[in-house]
């Protein structure tokens, strides 16, 4: 009984790709478009997806034009082709704005520009894309179901903007570039002033400060080294157990030591 069951699997399976075959040589796009559907319908997109690229050029103004470019869109989705899926997903909704899936498609359109975005340390471009389209898409469907998805997706792209700009800030402190670090985290901190990072943020503009401070000329240390000592005092006021407070208070010392010698003079 095993054997008859596996004689017969096989002869499915074999009769299913030779009709695969058959379809993809076929001059007759309705052929095509039948065994396109079927593979679609067995999750089989990449099969699907060749006979699709075949016959949607003839589809276009075809009754049946609006279903074939939607099974593309998602094969395309499904297999994670995301720039070809937001593409075809893009022309959908604007062919065929009655649909009843333009919703659907105005949202994974936008959706798969999240899906390019590449990690923070990357140029942010698609990143920036997603973010425009996506804010797109809810303005123009205030009560969409994929409204919690979207704001969601928003979130994550912004917050992946904003660690990209926190790191490029920390990088100048990092390379000794104080002056421009100081700068870069008074930016950041105005940008994105609920951050999460806004207490790093402020301990290496201090540290920033600091550097520049103890490491000045004569002429300018005094001014310096008081500036960083309000930078100390903005920090302990945003968090007076901070973890950065062991250092940050030996910092303080190390400028109220170098402060005195200002004090003989004046």
């Amino acid at each position: 009984m095993k054997k008859i069951f596996i004689l017969f699997a096989f002869i499915t399976l074999f009769s299913s790709c030779n009709q695969y075959q058959k379809a993809l040589k076929s001059e007759d796009i309705s052929v095509k478009f039948i065994e396109a559907t079927k593979q679609y319908d067995a999750a089989k997109y990449s099969k699907a997806i060749r006979l699709f690229e075949q016959i949607a050029p003839a589809y276009k103004g075809k009754p049946t034009a609006e279903r074939l470019f939607y099974m593309y869109s998602q094969s395309l989705y499904k297999t994670k082709q995301y720039y070809l899926a937001g593409y075809q997903f893009e022309s959908f909704a604007a062919s065929y704005p009655k649909s009843e899936k333009v919703e659907e498609a105005s949202f994974l359109g936008a959706k798969c520009f999240s899906k390019l975005s590449p990690v923070y340390s990357l140029d942010q471009v698609d990143t920036y894309k997603a973010i425009d389209k996506l804010q797109s898409f809810i303005d123009k469907y205030p009560n969409s179901t994929y409204m919690n998805e979207a704001n969601s997706v928003v979130k994550e792209l912004r917050e992946k903007l904003e660690k990209k700009a926190f790191e490029i800030a920390k990088q100048y402190n990092t390379i000794s570039d104080f002056k421009s670090a100081m700068v870069a985290f008074d930016n950041f901190i105005l940008n994105y002033p609920g951050t999460p990072y806004k207490e790093k943020a402020l301990f290496y503009k201090f540290d920033s400060a600091y550097q520049l401070a103890i490491n000045s000329v004569p002429a300018k240390m005094e001014e310096r080294l008081l500036d960083a000592k309000k930078m100390y005092n903005n920090l302990i006021k945003f968090n007076n157990s901070s973890e950065f407070k062991d250092k940050a208070d030996t910092m303080l010392a190390r400028i109220d030591n170098d402060l005195k010698q200002f004090s003989k003079i004046n």
